[in-house]
């Protein structure tokens, strides 16, 4: 028998003070059997940090959301597509691989890699030289012990305050809070 994956709920209020975007999102989150909190948790996390391109780039005419991530690798961990199905923005956690990276860039206007843990330098020097050619993808590094951090944010039902300032977010909930600066690769 297969495992399901867990269903978590978010409230998350986004404070964006960098691109004057303010709003609250009720969010469905699917863990995968093999996903980690500290996975979902950056899934999070790069929702709020992209959140306010519904406004800035598709001027409020557009959705969010997670695709089914782990349980299918042709789907984003995180997307805002607009109205016309169109992906606009295409995220992925972790550590992918060239060739799903680069699929994704012919797929979507902007793709932004989230890698997280301590082997991620590790992955960016073996990846570097491969997607450079890709213009539209960004990486930002998510500190390692930030993400660990997050880990204990993970509660079936969060209410949660996400703030952007001066390129850093922080992350308040039940657990405490959590601040974090990603770092541009590319």
């Amino acid at each position: 028998m297969a495992l399901k994956s867990t269903i978590f709920k978010a409230n998350v209020a986004i404070a964006d003070i960098d691109h004057a975007y303010y709003a609250d999102h009720a969010l469905t989150l699917a863990r995968h059997p093999s996903e980690t909190d500290e996975r979902m948790m950056v899934r999070l996390v790069a929702l709020a940090i992209n959140a306010h391109r519904l406004q800035s780039e598709c001027n409020g005419d557009a959705t969010l959301g997670f695709g089914a991530g782990l349980s299918n690798p042709d789907d984003p961990d995180f997307y805002i597509r607009d109205y016309t199905g169109r992906t606009r923005v295409w995220v992925e956690v972790g550590q992918p691989e060239e060739k799903p990276i680069a699929k994704a860039c012919g797929k979507a206007d902007h793709v932004m890699v989230y890698p997280f843990a301590n082997a991620s330098e590790i992955w960016w020097r073996g990846i570097e030289n491969k997607v450079s050619r890709l213009a539209n993808l960004s990486v930002w590094r998510i500190p390692a012990a930030a993400s660990q951090q997050l880990a204990a944010f993970a509660q079936r039902t969060m209410h949660l305050q996400a703030t952007i300032q001066e390129g850093a977010l922080t992350l308040s909930g039940e657990s405490g809070s959590v601040e974090l600066e990603p770092l541009r690769w590319k």
